[in-house]
């Protein structure tokens, strides 16, 4: 029960399925860079200053060749021109549409100024069990067939990569690391201080990477420096203390906790809330020493002894100093930093992962002629300091091991913690739209500090309720040390955590909340496979029909195959096979018998009518209904499409899909659509036309006409006598599809200009 869902499993599974290939951290990447030009390494280096990509005639990904790639150097102070070995952006798609398993952006970092080579690498593989964090893994890098060095494979931080994990991509998105890079020189950083309403003044700290966002960013500083009250509503807390936890907790000083304030990104969910993530630990485990406030730590003695709340009292850090400044967030940040304390560091597992890491790359770093003077022998930085640059990297054991010492004498993790156990829902498959209740048994906590949080899917936001030894919440006795509190399963699942806390130090359960959290899955009626269908597709739609904005979009039709009205709650359409559940169909939608649903696939969620959260590719691609539970009733599968042709049933409802005319919400069969400009022994022309098309036959006499347009509707219904030529005046009419059916019978597809 611990962690997820039924559900989520499946989703995790799904977005994660290709990880374990491109950023499978026990396999090394082979990527083979291809350039026409001999010089390729001075064009990059000459495109750099401007961030500009050279076309690579060829990219290899473990054997899988794309033409035409995007390539530049990236980096600030790892890029370097007179250096063999620079990190790289490789993005597949520059200037054809393509990708790798889903990814289209390689990023690969050059490991400067680490000494072991893994820890990068291995502070995302700790990050990610506390947040959502990128995949690292390492990668061999040819170019034109030369060997030049063994590299860092980190996910891109994308609106691919937020997409996956919050669920949307348009929403305010920016890199908080200054644009022009961060140094001595820099006066502006990112530190989230409120410089007033002046978009301007935020330019030089952060680069925005959506197409608005600068008054969300500013409603953001404004709060948290200004109204913290309100801050749970503009960004996600427990997401930022698991950061800055975790970041102190390592001693990862070129961040947020550092001198330059820098290196995490912050996306806005569709809820209104910034989400931080980290990025660049390549300096992390003390290879960075300047805080930004006292001298630079020079010696690991001093690396070890980091206060765990460092800046908490200073106004160049509000992240830090505003929250720590409320109570419970400050004993919620001591219940998250003990945790990555007690898992990873006390425990050990920091030490045997980058020792089996060391393992894995030993032979391909040993063959890197271009690797950094100081990695002649990784194992030693493993145990003993090893200066790096201008920069000395501690031993990770050398560190980390004093570090433990340091923080595990201190008052706040001496501190006897809530214990919070036998934690049990009144009911395992509970019915939705039900009441339940939760119970656990807590001690060592203080009156009315007891919470749940629950909610129904992971891009929701956690409800908070107070639990109650009280005797009147299910909870058995009062004064019993067990809590109580009833919820009503209003979805699908329950996602919950319980929270405890004392005059110093709280604690979550599961240990890992709101990142991990227990779960129930709920019981709802489900359609079969052949009740509902998808009835037709349209792909690329650029004159066929528009949607209620009058905008011309991809579509795709439902059909109920039943003398019964169907329900569709609780069910989700995609257009992706390894993502199901990319969009909802809203509560109380149905479908009446034998009837068709038309949802737009445009992404247009605020528009009228049914708008679902993804777009079809032209090119090919998937679309799939199911349920949160993995049920999928409906899986359609289609290669490239002819623009303005549907993708249909034929017969309706039931028989195999095949290209011809659209039939939007009308039975594919019904018309009998012909797409040649001759029918039988009718011929029409022009086609397309502009205004008028003549209908001729050299033998048989038309006797009726009629014209519809795309949604069915009679246009024009004309009758005629002795005549085998006739002319009609389409001027009236706007642009797009018709069609026109010739003596009751046959039917053409007419493209009025």
């Amino acid at each position: 029960m611990k962690n997820l869902t039924t559900f989520f499993l499946l989703m995790l599974t799904s977005m994660t399925g290709f990880a374990q290939t491109l950023y499978d951290m026990n396999t090394i990447q082979t990527i083979e860079i291809t350039f026409a030009q001999s010089n390729w390494d001075a064009l990059l280096d000459a495109a750099e200053p401007s961030d500009a990509y050279i076309a690579a005639q060829s990219v290899s990904i473990n054997g899988t060749v794309f033409n035409n790639v995007g390539a530049k150097y990236k980096g600030n102070s790892s890029y370097n021109a007179n250096q063999v070995k620079n990190p790289w952006h490789i993005e597949l798609d520059t200037y054809v549409d393509q990708n790798y398993q889903g990814f289209t952006d390689i990023k690969l970092s050059n490991v400067i100024f680490d000494p072991s080579f893994v820890r990068e690498a291995l502070a995302y593989k700790m990050l990610r069990n506390y947040m959502k964090a990128p995949e690292a893994n390492f990668a061999k890098v040819y170019v034109n067939g030369t060997y030049i060095g063994l590299y860092t494979n980190v996910e891109s931080i994308s609106k691919k990569f937020v997409e996956k994990h919050f669920g949307s991509k348009t929403n305010a998105f920016f890199d908080c690391s200054p644009p022009a890079g961060a140094g001595p020189q820099s006066t502006n950083l990112p530190n989230l201080a409120y410089l007033g309403t002046n978009s301007s003044s935020y330019f030089t700290a952060y680069d925005m990477k959506s197409d608005t966002g600068w008054d969300d960013l500013i409603d953001l500083t404004n709060t948290l420096s200004n109204n913290i009250t309100a801050i749970e509503s503009k960004l996600d807390v427990d997401r930022a203390l698991w950061m800055l936890a975790f970041d102190n907790v390592i001693v990862n000083l070129d961040s947020y906790i550092g001198q330059f304030k820098q290196n995490y990104y912050l996306y806005k969910d569709d809820n209104g809330r910034f989400n931080p993530i980290v990025w660049d630990l390549n300096m992390s485990f003390g290879t960075f020493g300047m805080t930004g406030s006292g001298g630079r730590l020079t010696s690991t003695a001093s690396k070890r002894t980091v206060s765990h709340t460092l800046h908490s009292t200073e106004s160049s850090w509000p992240l830090v100093q505003k929250l720590l400044a409320v109570p419970s967030y400050k004993k919620k940040y001591l219940a998250h930093y003990k945790t990555i304390l007690n898992e990873m560091i006390t425990s050990g597992i920091y030490l045997t992962d980058a020792q089996a890491l060391q393992a894995l790359v030993q032979a391909d770093v040993t063959a890197d002629v271009n690797k950094f003077s100081y990695q002649s022998n990784i194992a030693s930085n493993l145990n003993t300091d090893i200066v790096a640059s201008n920069n000395t990297a501690p031993g990770l054991s050398n560190l980390m091991s004093g570090r433990n010492t340091y923080l595990a004498a201190l008052s706040d993790f001496t501190a006897t913690q809530p214990t919070i156990s036998a934690v049990t829902p009144s009911a395992t498959s509970p019915q939705v739209g039900s009441t339940i209740s939760i119970t656990a048994n807590v001690t060592n906590t203080t009156a009315r500090a007891v919470v749940l949080g629950y909610r129904s899917t992971e891009t929701d936001i956690f409800v908070k309720t107070q639990m109650f030894d009280d005797g009147a919440h299910n909870d058995g006795a009062s004064g019993d040390n067990v809590y109580g509190a009833s919820i009503t399963v209003s979805d699908v699942a329950v996602q919950y955590y319980i929270y405890a806390e004392n005059t110093t130090i709280g604690r979550f359960s599961p240990d890992r909340a709101e990142h991990e959290f227990y779960s129930i899955n709920a019981t709802y009626p489900t359609l079969t496979a052949g009740q509902l269908v998808v009835n037709e597709i349209m792909a690329s739609n650029s004159i066929t029909v528009t949607d209620p904005d009058g905008q011309y979009e991809d579509w795709f039709e439902l059909y109920n195959n039943t003398a019964n009205t169907l329900s569709l709650d609780n069910l989700y359409a995609s257009d992706s096979t390894t993502n199901l559940l990319k969009w909802q169909f809203p509560t109380g939608t149905t479908i009446a018998p034998y009837s068709y649903l038309i949802v737009w696939a445009d992404s247009d969620l605020t528009q009228t009518g049914l708008h679902a959260d993804f777009k079809f590719s032209a090119g090919g691609e998937n679309c799939v209904l199911s349920y949160p539970d993995g049920t999928i009733i409906e899986s359609v599968t289609f290669g490239a499409q002819t623009t303005d042709m549907g993708y249909a049933r034929v017969p309706n409802g039931t028989g195999s899909f095949v290209i011809q005319a659209p039939t939007f919400n009308a039975n594919n069969q019904s018309l009998g659509i012909n797409d040649s400009t001759e029918i039988a022994t009718f011929k029409v022309y022009p086609n397309p036309t502009n205004d008028l098309i003549t209908i001729e036959s050299g033998q048989n006499e038309i006797s009726q006409i009629s014209l519809y347009n795309m949604q069915g509707q009679l246009l024009l219904n004309k009758r005629t006598s002795s005549t085998t030529s006739l002319d009609v005046d389409l001027s009236a009419y706007s642009s797009g599809i018709y069609l026109l059916k010739v003596n009751g019978n046959q039917t053409i597809r007419i493209v009025k200009n």
